[in-house]
């Protein structure tokens, strides 16, 4: 009897079902005797021994359905090795289930941090296989991660929506994205969009140079202007504060993301009107778009046929156009981080749009 653990850690995205479905038709392919168990609100669940045994009519219907069947939750890397509030050893609970389970593998879904617990498991003995969840596109060791390009379809479909408004009131707009430390999504929902100017957490900003390219749009005719800006994107006054100074100068500040911090300086110099859209969680929601439904399919597929064969500690990644098993333990703890000197970032300044760089 083949017994194998799913679990689906950190934010939600579109693909998680889809990815899941993938591995599971596969495994139902390959054995006659397997069971699969679902375990509750990602790692909490592993943690606390929440799970239940999902049947094939489970992953029936859920190739279109966003979020996760089985909950998530987030718990952070960093506090794994710190007990509970009631002295609990949440590693040793972990370990203590997948042996109570009878587990053969675990099969994880998840981000960045996800990642670094699935490495600290694969370390501690478990048989570990991971898939790359993320709509933020940063993890290593993959070209793509599943539910990114549902979210860049989202958030494109926010600008292209804010272009009629913009262009009836001659206004600036900032459509703010979801990306903190990253700026994959902004970048290519920008490019998608016909964003005139782009804010990434990699490049930071001289609102002088923003300011610069509003004005000159101006003199040019050009009666509105789109700014894509990620969550996480940083002046370059700010990127040159140690940590602990950029901590404080935050708490302090009384904008509720940067987004409207650009908006008011903005305002102030160029005396343009400007509006503020920030289309938050409906970017992790909805349905998959039609290629995350296709790589979370193959992915899933791949991660189970490494299950047959025995090979773990692995995450399942897309390189160069195939599905390649990645050694775990090189993927926890990198950022796949926007190279601000990449084509990518070069062909987007050939079509004039500015970086405030």
């Amino acid at each position: 009897m083949k017994r194998v653990g799913f679990l689906t850690s950190g934010g939600d995205c579109q693909s998680l079902n889809a990815t899941m479905r993938g591995v599971a038709k596969t495994l139902y392919q390959a054995y006659s005797d397997i069971e699969i168990y679902g375990i509750l609100e990602g790692y909490k669940g592993l943690i606390y021994g929440n799970y239940r045994k999902l049947k094939p009519r489970d992953f029936s219907g859920i190739l279109t359905e966003g979020g996760t069947i089985i909950g998530t939750s987030r718990q952070p890397f960093k506090q794994m090795r710190t007990p509970d509030e009631n002295g609990l050893d949440k590693v040793k609970a972990m370990l203590s289930n997948y042996k109570e389970w009878k587990l053969d593998c675990l099969v994880i879904l998840g981000g960045n941090g996800t990642h670094k617990t699935a490495n600290l498991l694969r370390e501690e003995g478990c048989n570990v296989v991971t898939l790359p969840k993320t709509i933020d596109n940063d993890i290593w060791g993959t070209d793509i991660t599943f539910g990114f390009q549902s979210a860049v379809d989202i958030a494109t479909n926010a600008i292209d929506c804010i272009h009629t408004t913009a262009a009836s009131h001659g206004r600036v707009f900032i459509v703010e994205v979801m990306g903190h430390k990253v700026g994959w999504l902004t970048l290519h929902a920008g490019i998608a969009g016909g964003a005139d100017i782009i804010l990434l957490p990699e490049i930071p900003y001289d609102i002088k140079s923003v300011v610069k390219a509003l004005d000159k749009r101006t003199a040019e005719g050009k009666r509105f202007s789109i700014l894509a800006v990620a969550e996480g994107a940083i002046s370059k006054e700010d990127a040159a504060l140690s940590k602990k100074e950029l901590k404080a100068k935050r708490k302090a500040n009384p904008y509720p993301s940067i987004s409207y911090q650009v908006g008011q300086e903005i305002q102030e110099r160029t005396g343009q009107e400007v509006r503020i859209t920030v289309p938050g969680h409906t970017q992790r929601g909805g349905a998959p778009c039609a290629y995350d439904r296709v790589i979370s399919s193959r992915l899933g597929s791949a991660a189970a046929r490494l299950i047959i064969e025995g090979k773990y500690g692995y995450m399942v990644g897309f390189k160069d156009g195939e599905i390649v098993p990645v050694p775990l333990e090189d993927v926890a703890g990198k950022l796949k981080m926007v190279d601000p000197a990449s084509s990518i970032i070069r062909e987007a300044k050939g079509l004039g749009i500015c970086f405030g760089d």
